[in-house]
Formats: C-alpha cells, sequence, structure tokens
C-alpha cells in the first residue's frame, strides 16, 4: 500500500522534528521549511520563525549548489504562502 502524506494546495507535506518538507521530491524543486523559534498561542507552541528554502532536487549536483532562495518568515501560514509561490514559479520555469 503507498504511504499517504498530509497535503498543502496539492503537494506533499512532510514534517521530521522541526523540519517541513513541501512538495514532491520527483519534481525539480522543493521547499524546505526549518522551524528556528517557537512561541506559545492559547497554551500551544507554534511555530514562530520559519527559515524557508527553495532546493533542486537532483542528487548529482552538490549540496551548496542545490540552494535556489533563501528567506525568513514569522508564522507558519506566511512561509507555507511563500513557499508556494516560489515553488509554483520555479516548477513553471523548468
Amino acid at each position: 500500500m503507498a504511504e499517504q502524506f498530509l497535503t498543502y494546495k496539492g503537494r506533499p507535506l512532510v514534517r521530521g522534528g522541526n523540519t517541513i518538507y513541501y512538495g514532491n521530491m520527483s519534481d525539480e524543486f522543493v521547499c524546505v521549511l526549518q522551524i528556528l523559534s517557537e512561541k506559545e498561542e492559547n497554551g500551544e507552541q507554534v511555530p514562530d520563525k520559519i527559515q524557508i528554502q527553495l532546493l533542486k532536487t537532483d542528487p548529482e549536483i552538490p549540496i551548496m549548489e542545490r540552494f535556489v532562495k533563501n528567506g525568513e518568515r514569522r508564522g507558519l501560514s506566511n512561509a507555507m504562502e511563500i513557499a508556494t509561490i516560489w515553488l509554483e514559479r520555479a516548477l513553471k520555469e523548468q
């Protein structure tokens, strides 16, 4: 049976610790979101400061050359919106 992932706007969303992978690894690009800090909201810890990276998925490319874009946003929803825009633009241009 194939694994089922959470999706956001039709793309897989996988979290491992403080790192969120967004996109299909079979595509040319994915976004990696790193939770840098959290804050308390309504008694819950929620992501606050998020680093966003647009990466090429080609394993033949050296890791340092895979980085296409890098930025930071406050709040997970803001970070996800930027990641979606970057990913859609990058995949459209290929």
